[in-house]
């Protein structure tokens, strides 16, 4: 079995050796790139299992790179790295597409902990085996990141998938938002949490629904999580 390929976007030559290093050593096959023009040929060229992505490059924003790689439909789980900690700041990473979100400085275990976490779920519940999944008036696309409804096509994230998939392996039955958060993100920890659980079912019923604010088919179970209706 061929080693997991991953992508680090980095210009920052110490940080990138270091990546490198650190992957490597775990059995990772790694491919860098200092700009973001240059990460983005490699993103679409060697087709990597995971993408860590600086958000700070010389010629193009990491959000750029981000919103790009989602543009050309690439479905590749993309972990962000950043020294700005501010919430504003995530929020815009997660709504380019970023799946993971780590703020420098960052300890090595974390670090390989939620590229390790990314490359579990990128698969999952046998959703993806499915071409379609119709839910009310939308066709869920998990094969392709995508949900079509009202002959729109609407980009879905990785972590947006995944929390698609769990739910519809469970149809009509409600999911806790502590297993969500254990079974999506890998942890209980500070972040993410159960806000971060909400905050992705409210981009699912905006896809999803015809009225995200009466959901018909993606419900709140009251003192418990969520379930899925189609």
């Amino acid at each position: 079995m061929s080693a997991q390929r991953i992508l680090v976007v980095e210009d920052e030559k110490d940080m990138s050796l270091g990546l490198r290093d650190i992957l490597e050593s775990e059995g990772y096959e790694v491919v860098t790139a200092g700009t973001g023009r240059e990460g983005l040929h490699l993103a679409g060229k060697k087709t990597p299992d995971c993408i860590i992505l600086d958000l700070m490059l010389p010629d193009v924003s990491g959000y750029e790179v981000c919103e790009q790689i989602r543009q050309k439909k690439l479905t590749t789980p993309i972990l962000m790295l950043t020294a700005r900690a501010q919430e504003y700041d995530k929020i815009r990473g997660f709504k380019v597409g970023a799946d993971d979100y780590l703020t420098k400085p960052f300890g090595i275990g974390e670090l390989l902990a939620r590229v390790m976490a990314l490359l579990r779920r990128h698969g999952g519940y046998g959703v993806a085996d499915l071409d379609e999944v119709r839910v009310g008036s939308s066709v869920v696309d998990a094969r392709h990141f995508i949900v079509r409804r009202d002959g729109v096509d609407h980009s879905m994230s990785h972590y947006e998938v995944e929390l698609f998939k769990l739910l519809y392996s469970r149809v009509n039955q409600p999911v806790g938002r502590d297993e969500i958060l254990l079974k999506i993100w890998g942890a209980t920890e500070s972040f993410p949490t159960n806000r971060t659980v909400d905050n992705f079912i409210v981009k699912l019923r905006k896809k999803i629904e015809e009225d995200y604010r009466n959901p018909r088919h993606i419900l709140t179970v009251y003192g418990v999580g969520y379930k899925l209706s189609p």
